[in-house]
Parts: C-alpha cells; structure tokens; sequence
C-alpha cells in the first residue's frame, strides 16, 4: 500500500481533497495531509485529520512537529508526494524552486516522485506562464495530471478543473512513477495497469502521457426541419470506449461527439455536436494533435432545412442534398495533419478492399474495418481489422472495451 504525502494547496478545490483521502484510505493507503495557508481558508485541519487519522502539518516552525519528525524526514517517509490541488502560485514555486513554507520546503527536499494536479481559473492555466511552468516540472521528471475541461466557480468555462478524485487516484495507479512495478502499489493495481500493456511491449512503449489524442464518436444528425433528421445508427460506444483507453494510458483527450446519451469517460474533454459541419469545425479547432482516430458515422449528405415543419398533407417533401464536408480527408491534406491519422471505415461487403482504397483515398495512415451487416452498430462488441503500410491485420473480436485497449496498445506503440 502506498503512503501518500498529501499537500493541500489554496483554492475552491481543496473541498475535494477530503474526499481524494476517503478514497485513498479506502483503497487501504495511508495519507499523510500538509495543508497550506491558502488551503485552509478552505478546507480545515480536522477535517483532514479525522479522514486520514493522521496529524495534519501546517507550519514549518512548529517546533512540536519539528521534534517529532522533522520537515526532512517528513519528506522522504513517504512513498510519494500528491500536491492536490496545484494552484498556479504552488507551480511557480515548484518551478523555480522556492521553499518559503513547510509545502514548498518538503516538494524541494523530497526525493520520491512528484504528482500534482492544477486547479485554476482557465485563463490562469492557459498563460504562457503557467505552461512554461508546467513543462518545466515535467521536464524535472514531476508528473502534472491535466485539469479537466468545464464550468469553473468564477463562471467561467474551458480547462482548468481539479479531476474528480477517483480519477486522479486511479491515475496514480496507471502511473506508480518510474517503475510501473513499484513496490507501494497493490499487487492488483499494478496487474490491473500491467493488462494494458501487449504482450513484448514496454510500459513506456504502451504510455501517451504527453500526448494528444483527438477522437470523433457517435453519429452527426442532419436537420430536414425541426422535427426530423437526416441520421445513422452509431451509438458512439466505441468512439467512447478508444477516448477512455486513451485517457488510462495517460493521454490528454479530446472527445468530440455526435448525439449520443453516453457518460464522457474520466478524464476526457468532450465537444458535443450535431451536424458534420460542426464536428469539423471541432476537429479543426482541436488541433494540434499528435493522433486523430476518426471513429465517428458522419452523415455523407445534408439538405437545405426548411424552417418549419414540413406537412405531410403537402405530399413528399423535395430535399435537395448536398454532399456534407469529409473529415477524414480534410485532416489528410491540413497544415496541422496529425502524426498519425486513423479513420474506420464501416462497411457491409467487401469489407477489406474498400478499406483499402478509403486509405489511400483519404491519405491517412491506418484504416480500422468493421462489419456492420450484423448488430455492431448499437451493440456491445465489434470485431475489427487493422490496415497500414505494411498490411491488413486481425484485431479479433470481442468487446468495444477490450478492442480499443488492443487498438490504443498499437497506437502507444507507434507514437512511443
């Protein structure tokens, strides 16, 4: 079990830190709570003290604390150490290695691995500043968990949001550091991270922390009036089910999804829209990214809506279609191409041949094939074919769920 030093920093979301230490006791981790000046006006010290059944430290000059274990020892007792949350304040002092309190004098001095996890106003996140910050930590070997996307407290919307607790613990136990084996994790965590990974592959080679992911899901809806659509069978599930593998391996993922009723996947920054007009523009404005994985039914056609409904007692309507823009040959031919471009291609006969010229057609370097003459579409399980470069590949069949580990497995591989 790990031993976790957790430093509360100031902000609305400290409130959560409570329920990050319910949830890692739970799990049967010790945690170890520092709060700061700032998380206090937040969150108090009993509070965190009678969740975690531990002290809580606050002040580097408490000399009873100082006695008992000194700020040094308290550093390094731990297995690692979890700033949550990461204002922008605590990120500049990391960065530039400030020890002006116990927080900041234990991040300078311990030697186990760091995790933080931003919470700020999205303007705050997105300044250069903070970036340059961020990347710096990281650089240092510091393992920055990215805010999710949303409703902020000030009002605002965009990135910048403390990721719900279990997701930030389960992040920990997808990355344990260095060593994906590392002894304070339980065995059935570590296993349970271990399954991502094929088969002769590296955990670093089976690893997108780092990188971008951008995933189309569900169907588009075209409007005939406002009633009626113009509409296809996707329920998104496996457009979903690849963005939450994407996410488990440590992706930043951008999810932009057709009408679907399915929940966005933790860790996931969804886009929801309508037509195909509008899910290219949110591609578009998504890039860059080092993968897009086009898993999305766009509807190839679309009509010029009539503002009011149409009468049935008027006979047959008269639609006149237009052809609906084509995002997997948009992004084949745009100045921010992703690295690697996937598309699927969804086909009822000859399933590999058109597969293959949709390849080469859209330029885009992989092609994932599925039969849908049965009841994939809508359904709990696929059975998927990869085509590259170098050939055509049997992905088996099975759930959406274990077909995208599979998927994102090769997908690490390549990007590694």
């Amino acid at each position: 079990m790990a031993k976790i030093l957790l430093i509360v920093g100031g902000g609305i979301a400290a409130f959560k830190a409570a329920e990050l230490i319910r949830l890692a006791r739970r799990h049967g981790h010790e945690v170890t709570p520092v709060l700061t000046a700032g998380g206090a006006h937040f969150v108090t010290a009993m509070t965190l003290a009678a969740l975690a059944e531990s002290p809580v430290y606050t002040s580097l000059w408490d000399l009873k604390d100082e006695t008992e274990m000194g700020h040094i020892q308290l550093s390094r007792a731990a297995d690692l150490v979890l700033v949550c949350p990461a204002t922008a304040d605590l990120l500049a002092k990391m960065a530039a290695g400030i020890a002006d309190d116990l927080a900041t004098t234990l991040l300078l001095a311990t030697d186990k691995p760091v995790y933080a996890a931003p919470a700020m106003n999205v303007r705050m996140w997105l300044h250069d500043a903070t970036q340059a910050n961020v990347a710096t930590l990281r650089s240092r070997g510091v393992t920055v968990i990215d805010p999710t996307e949303g409703a902020m407290a000030c009002g605002e919307y965009g990135p910048g949001r403390l990721p719900e607790p279990a997701d930030i613990l389960a992040h920990l136990f997808r990355h344990p550091g260095p060593d994906p084996g590392s002894r304070f994790f339980p065995e059935e965590q570590r296993q349970e991270a271990e399954s991502r990974i094929e088969p002769g592959m590296t955990s670093k080679q089976a690893d997108l922390t780092g990188k971008h992911i951008l995933v189309t899901a569900g169907p588009t809806h075209e409007p005939i009036d406002p009633v009626r659509v113009i509409a296809n069978r996707s329920s998104g599930k496996q457009g979903f089910a690849i963005a939450a593998a994407a996410a488990a391996l440590g992706a930043r993922v951008t999810l932009v999804a057709g009408p679907v009723a399915l929940p966005t996947p933790p860790g996931v920054a969804r886009i929801d829209v309508e037509t195909a007009d509008q899910m290219l523009a949110a591609v578009e404005s998504a890039l860059p990214a080092d993968a897009a994985i086009l898993v999305a039914a766009v509807a190839d056609w679309k009509v010029d809506a009539s503002p009011t409904k149409l009468k049935k007692s008027a006979g047959p309507p008269q639609l006149s279609f237009a052809p609906n823009p084509d995002i997997l040959a948009t992004l084949g031919s745009h100045p921010d191409r992703p690295r690697l471009l996937i598309g699927f291609a969804a086909e009822t006969d000859d399933l590999l041949a058109n597969a293959a010229a949709k390849r080469t057609a859209k330029n885009a370097d992989w092609i994932v094939a599925n039969d849908v003459s049965g009841d994939v579409m809508g359904g709990a399980s696929n059975h998927l074919h990869l085509l590259t470069a170098d050939g055509t590949e049997d992905l088996g069949a099975g759930s959406k769920e274990v077909l995208a580990r599979t998927l994102l497995a090769r997908i690490a591989q390549d990007l590694a």
